[in-house]
């Protein structure tokens, strides 16, 4: 049976960074856990070879218990449950107590369904589920995907093994999943799921801050990681910074005066502000108080 979670913790949809950690390495769990991540997940699947995944079901306690300390979501990865790793993956995860489970290479809807009743038959009535969504065919299906489980609250989509599905080539800037990445986004908002970007899998900073940047620009508001040392940039990414907050406070203010004047619009630094720009600044700035609240 799951423990119960008394502690009150960040709402996943604030979520910005979200970092895989293999979960058979102490000295990862470490790293992780001083990384300041949002939300953390023990892998399961590629990041830890199958004759050690049952020692990393072992270190799963300490670690989620280090991890709610820190208020972070904590969660894992399990693999597929039609995998031979899969249950045990699952049973070793409720026990210790998880906010989320994700679930690699999701296909169909009924994957999730099946995931959803396995984790109620261990107790987990109220753990979030988060598809990973790696493939063409997984791409094609993410609205029935989502609609699998009602508890599905986020959902990720993958960069390399969605590049080797495709056969493209990869570079640093990522052009060869662009398409992926909007197509994905519609999906999930759509749907109402928080959408989790792809890791960018290289090293240098300067590539992440560009590549979160035109992530937020297409309108995601979090990505996922497989290194501590993106987190401090994806989280700046993703939260507010005092130059966006002015400039919507702008917006808000030029566009509620031409309002009370009976106007539809009103032009703010060449650009003319209507109801849908008024509303993502507002947006932006709830945004902006709502981090405020949980970091």
């Amino acid at each position: 049976m799951q423990p119960t979670l008394n502690r009150p913790r960040r709402p996943t949809s604030l979520c910005r960074s979200w970092l895989f950690v293999p979960g058979a390495q102490s000295d990862a769990h470490t790293a992780a856990l001083d990384s300041g991540a949002d939300a953390l997940l023990i892998e399961f699947e590629d990041f830890t070879p199958p004759e050690r995944r049952k020692e990393a079901r072992s270190l799963l306690k300490d670690v989620f218990t280090a991890a709610k300390a820190r208020n972070m979501v904590i969660g894992a990865r399990i693999n597929p449950l039609e995998t031979e790793d899969g249950p045990k993956d699952l049973a070793a995860v409720m026990a210790a107590g998880p906010d989320i489970i994700a679930m690699p290479k999701v296909v169909t809807g009924a994957q999730i369904k099946a995931l959803g009743e396995a984790v109620s038959a261990l107790g987990g009535c109220n753990v979030e589920l988060m598809p990973n969504v790696e493939s063409a065919r997984g791409l094609l299906n993410t609205t029935d995907i989502i609609a699998g489980d009602e508890r599905v609250t986020a959902c990720l989509v993958a960069s390399e093994d969605m590049a080797a599905d495709l056969g493209a080539e990869r570079g640093q800037d990522g052009l060869e999943l662009q398409y992926i990445r909007q197509s994905f986004l519609v999906h999930c908002v759509a749907s109402n799921v928080l959408a989790i970007d792809c890791p960018y899998t290289w090293s240098d900073c300067a590539g992440l801050s560009s590549e979160t940047d035109f992530a937020r620009r297409l309108g995601y508001r979090a990505k996922s990681a497989v290194s501590p040392d993106h987190i401090e940039i994806i989280n700046a990414g993703f939260t507010p910074g005092d130059e966006a907050i002015s400039h919507a406070c702008k917006l808000i203010k030029a566009f509620e005066e031409v309002q009370n004047e009976g106007r539809a619009g009103v032009r703010v630094e060449g650009n003319f502000v209507e109801k849908p720009i008024y509303m993502n600044a507002k947006r932006l700035i709830e945004r902006a108080q709502a981090l405020k609240s949980v970091i």
